[in-house]
């Protein structure tokens, strides 16, 4: 393992490294002071290994060789507009210039929404940096303000690796794959965490567990297998306990930046202030457990803690729940549906995959990108050219459940059907449903900063909003004639009138 000085490998690693290249017999040489734990590449030529009882040259030129292969390059410095300038270890560099994390460079962050803000044009390769510089900046504050807490420099390492990772399996124009194609073709729920820890796999031999769990953590009440005693690093990259991760910090940042759609949450201020506290009384595998430790930050952050939901909520409300976008996004899993069989991804053995099945080889998915949409678009097959030119003009033909169970008088002779019409409801909300975020995060105030505690809402402030979701329920019509649209708008007002619908969840608002 590199040390955290770039010009520098541990001795422990470098010998554990000649035993691996059949040069064990130098390995005590290099073993030397406890009090240096490090060795120095300037140090390494062929007089200070003669000084160390290498004799022969061609042993000395060997050594010299075999370790330049694994040692630690300079740290890189990407340039982003939104965190500056990024200095990245040369190990995250890497897995950068893997052809796993390259594609990442064609699938759109934001889907379809990129069809209806045109300056979405970003893509899951820079949002990946992004995250995985963010978890370093924050682990690295932690270790800073708390050296207590013992975090080695593996540990913001695999930091880091976890959060440039997170994000390895998501499919074509992203939640479009999982969310919607993936659920209509095989009829089981699959999420793209599945595929990013296959990747890694698929990446990286052998297995990292540690960052594997950290990618895809279990639910907030399970226990961690890999580091139990730092349970507060599985809160960086994929917080399960209230959602407030670095993640969010990045998209929320620069999802607003290319949509043009303001931020008001301050990542830098929640990095400032985060601290890592004992809290008692959570439940952990069905016990109550005193001490475990979690990430708090201070009592005067809360309301930047309202602002981070907020947010949250204002991107889906207006960019990512968008009503064009919703139903482009519907438009393109028919056409991924019709085409699926058609399209074959080769894969490891020289086997063939269609476009449903590549997730589970992941030799085939690397090869799967948005890219996949203007392949369908150009194909030369009849039956898929065919397919492509109904889609396109909205003619879906996929059978829906009956948006109408309570047709109007006279609904026989406007001749429209239940295929006539795309219901999509959409939810929205702070990211816990009905539940306030806050409620599971912890804070500690100025005087205590040891002592984690609660703060109740009514602390916070009277003009916080009442409720926290909200379901809105889409109807689109697929005949667009105003004769149609009129006697469609009259369908969706009588089934308002008579059905009332309630989601049992949340509150409904229909538009």
């Amino acid at each position: 393992m590199a040390s955290e000085h770039y010009g520098e490998m541990s001795r422990e690693f470098l010998c554990e490294y000649l035993k691996e290249k059949e040069l064990g017999k130098w390995a005590d040489t290099f073993e030397g002071n406890p009090e240096e734990p490090g060795i120095k590449r300037l140090k390494l030529n062929h007089d200070d290994l003669a000084k160390m009882g290498i004799d022969q040259p061609e042993e000395r030129q060997k050594i010299l060789d075999s370790i330049l292969k694994i040692w630690p390059a300079a740290p890189k410095v990407f340039n982003d507009p939104i965190h500056g300038h990024m200095e990245l270890h040369p190990l995250l560099v890497k897995i950068i210039d893997t052809p796993q994390f390259q594609r990442l460079r064609y699938i759109k962050q934001l889907g379809a929404v990129y069809f209806v803000y045109p300056g979405a044009s970003h893509n899951r390769f820079e949002h990946s940096i992004g995250v995985g510089y963010l978890a370093g900046e924050l682990v690295k504050a932690l270790k800073e303000k708390q050296p207590e807490l013992n975090i080695t420099d593996r540990d913001i390492l695999c930091v880091q690796i976890a959060g440039l990772c997170h994000d390895l399996g998501h499919g074509p124009f992203s939640h479009v794959f999982d969310a919607m194609f993936i659920r209509k073709a095989t009829k089981k729920t699959w999420k793209h965490e599945d595929a990013s820890v296959d990747m890694f796999d698929h990446m990286v031999k052998p297995n990292k567990d540690f960052i594997k769990e950290m990618i895809k953590p279990p639910a907030a009440e399970k226990k961690y297998k890999c580091h139990p005693e730092k349970s507060f690093l599985y809160e960086i990259v994929a917080n399960k306990r209230n959602g407030i991760d670095v993640d969010k910090f990045d998209y929320f940042a620069r999802d607003s930046y290319h949509l043009g759609i303001k931020n008001n949450f301050d990542h830098g201020r929640f990095i400032k202030f985060a601290r890592v506290c004992k809290v008692d009384g959570l439940e952990v595998n069905g016990l109550e457990v005193d001490g475990q430790k979690h990430i708090c930050t201070r009592d005067k952050e809360v309301n930047n803690l309202y602002n981070l939901f907020h947010t949250r909520y204002s991107l889906h409300r207006r960019a990512y729940k968008h009503k064009v976008k919703q139903i482009i996004e519907y438009m393109i899993t028919e056409a991924f549906l019709k085409a699926d069989e058609h399209i074959q991804i080769e894969g490891s053995g020289g086997r063939k995959f269609t476009l449903s099945e590549a997730k589970d080889n992941m030799e085939a998915y690397t090869k799967l990108t948005d890219f996949v949409f203007d392949q369908i678009l150009n194909s030369t097959e009849k039956d898929g050219e065919d397919n492509l030119r109904e889609d396109e003009i909205s003619q879906l033909k996929k059978e829906l459940a009956a948006a109408l169970p309570f047709p109007r008088e006279g609904a026989q002779a406007d001749g429209l059907t239940e295929d006539d019409f795309v219901v999509l409801p959409v939810t929205l909300d702070y990211g816990m449903k009905e539940k306030d975020p806050i409620k599971s995060m912890d804070f500690y105030s100025k005087e205590n900063p040891n002592q984690a505690s609660k703060i109740k809402t009514e602390e916070v402030s009277k003009l916080l909003p009442k409720h926290l979701c909200e379901t809105l329920v889409r109807v689109y019509s697929k005949k667009i004639d105003p004769k149609s649209l009129r006697a469609a708008r009259g369908h969706f007002e009588q089934w308002i009138k008579v059905r009332n619908p309630v989601w049992t969840d949340c509150p409904v608002t229909v538009f």
